[in-house]
């Protein structure tokens, strides 16, 4: 095990000039921790393609890190989406994060668009005949709210590996325990390529709380008493409490053998690079990579 992790982080594209400023600033911040890969989201139902679109273009002109532009299968043809697809190879993106997507606002399930692709599995078949890129997806070390029986998640990973993913980067979680039970049933299944576990600081425990709820992560009722505590204290004790509670997660995870993290940064730089550098993970460290 090296001496540091290597790292990844997800942006998400901004609605406002005010949140550009904010995401450049996020960029210049977390930059320079040398990430192996950053990403930019879309929306849910697709509602930021556009804007995912411009944000990955001008991270590629302007800095010299690695993008990868997140595309799903959520309301659009076969043919819109390869036309995306295409567009990003022709500005140099050479990297993509293939996702089913959400269901569009106001609709409780995914349906796939009449002339789209019905999964994910499809859509990374299909991009991989676009161009060369790599492709990752997603996976759920919890079941994910769609899942129709056990370890579905493990045999929708599969698939997805079946037609040509390079890697997969998970939900977040909460427990260490949960990444390895789920890397372990990937593993007996007969899945051998990387899987990076997602990492979320929490910035906001309603608001963590509440996306954790939608997306299916388990909660533990630990993690509910110690915001509820920190909150009563007050004096900033929440961002200490989830830098603790986030390094202590990787370094759990380190010591089951886990080599990389991709932080969900929201778009905001102080908690996730207070963690990378609990890690050791620092621009010094770059440095002395390079040299």
């Amino acid at each position: 095990m090296s001496s540091a992790p290597s790292v990844s982080f997800e942006f998400f594209p901004p609605k406002s000039v005010e949140a550009s400023f904010r995401l450049f600033d996020t960029v210049q911040h977390l930059a320079p921790l040398g990430p192996r890969f950053v990403s930019v989201t879309y929306g849910a139902g697709g509602t930021t393609r556009k804007l995912t679109h411009e944000a990955v273009e001008a991270l590629v002109k302007t800095t010299d890190l690695t993008v990868a532009a997140h595309l799903t299968c959520v309301e659009a043809t076969r043919e819109e989406t390869l036309e995306i697809a295409k567009g990003y190879a022709e500005a140099g993106v050479k990297e993509i994060v293939a996702l089913r997507g959400d269901p569009p606002k106001g609709a409780e399930r995914f349906t796939p668009h009449p002339d789209g692709f019905a999964d994910s599995a499809e859509l990374v078949a299909a991009l991989k005949e676009v161009s060369d890129f790599t492709v990752r997806v997603g996976a759920y070390p919890d079941p994910h709210p769609d899942a129709g029986y056990d370890d579905a998640d493990v045999d929708w990973l599969k698939r997805k590996f079946d037609a040509g993913a390079d890697e997969a980067v998970t939900q977040f979680f909460f427990e260490a325990e949960t990444f390895f039970r789920f890397r372990d049933k990937c593993a007996k299944a007969g899945i051998d390529k990387p899987i990076l576990p997602g990492v979320l600081p929490i910035e906001n425990w309603k608001s963590a709380r509440r996306f954790a709820v939608k997306c299916g992560a388990y909660i533990p009722a630990w993690l509910d008493e110690a915001f509820e505590k920190a909150e009563r204290d007050g004096d900033g004790r929440t961002d200490l409490l989830a830098t603790s509670i986030a390094t202590e997660l990787c370094t759990e995870l380190r010591e089951g053998g886990v080599e990389h993290f991709h932080f969900y940064t929201l778009n905001k730089p102080g908690l996730t690079r207070d963690v990378c550098h609990a890690l050791g993970v620092t621009p010094d460290m770059q440095l002395e990579k390079v040299a």
